[in-house]
């Protein structure tokens, strides 16, 4: 191998060497400011929340989906600016989406009947409610399930699936029916 082939070769090298360095410095660029914007907007959208009376819960969860959902997205534009084809891991996403959400079918079922009784408030902490078959004061409403303490002070956790799609019965104190 000549003098000559070797120059050609180092000159190759550091051309494309360069033009690698930029896509990467342009990538790390691209995720610490995406990353800064995401946090940026799902605080935002969790301070609207809060401004607008959403209950501290939802509003937790939907600016912690808005910035995993936004987190991704910015991983995707840092791994384009490299020059990766994006389309077949936009594909393993939609894939692992969905065998994550067939696995989680009642943990979503329960997700969002939690939002619906955030949202609509058919009962309230301190209420005494019946559901599915058991009698307490609520102590505490979140995404998952509902929590109630009977009258032998027993906790019982109920899932908010069988909530929203059951029964309530609300008993009235004397106070309320005035």
């Amino acid at each position: 191998m000549g003098v000559q082939n070797l120059d050609s070769l180092w000159n190759m090298v550091l051309e494309e060497g360069m033009a690698y360095g930029i896509k990467i410095i342009g990538a790390i660029v691209i995720f610490v400011v995406g990353k800064w914007i995401a946090k940026k907007l799902s605080g935002l959208a969790r301070n609207l929340m809060e401004r607008s009376n959403v209950d501290p819960t939802l509003s937790n969860f939907i600016a912690n989906v808005l910035d995993v959902l936004m987190i991704i997205l910015v991983v995707l534009a840092a791994v384009k600016n490299l020059g990766v084809d994006t389309t077949s891991f936009i594909a393993i996403l939609g894939a692992m989406g969905l065998a994550i959400g067939m696995a989680m079918q009642g943990t979503f079922g329960n997700i969002g009947a939690g939002v619906i009784l955030i949202l609509f408030r058919p009962f309230k902490i301190g209420d005494t409610v019946t559901i599915a078959g058991s009698t307490g004061k609520v102590k505490e409403i979140t995404l998952f399930n509902t929590t109630l303490i009977d009258d032998d002070k027993k906790v019982i956790m109920i899932p908010n699936s069988a909530v929203a799609a059951g029964t309530i019965i609300k008993t009235q104190n004397q106070d309320t029916l005035k």
